[in-house]
């Protein structure tokens, strides 16, 4: 998350947007604050996925994409976890 050098309220702002984001995707009924949550948490899971495998985002546009397919692993992993 400190390599995409945006600020702690862009994060929230971007991860709130990609939690949104990620809970229409994968059909997710979440509240505001569990899709704030989900993003930037998504984000930092991602970065470190795509850091293991060589890949790099950078900037607003990068933490979004990170963000959404990071809270998306995140929902498919609480799916798992409560059957």
């Amino acid at each position: 998350m400190a390599d995409a050098q945006i600020g702690w309220i862009a994060a929230i702002i971007i991860g709130g947007i990609a939690g949104w984001i990620a809970s229409a995707l994968m059909k997710s009924e979440n509240g505001l604050l569990l899709n704030v949550i989900l993003g930037v948490l998504g984000a930092a899971v991602a970065s470190v996925l795509f850091g293991v495998l060589g890949i790099s985002f950078g900037g607003w546009i990068g933490y979004l994409v990170a963000g959404i397919i990071g809270a998306c692993i995140l929902i498919v992993g609480s799916r798992v976890v409560r059957r």
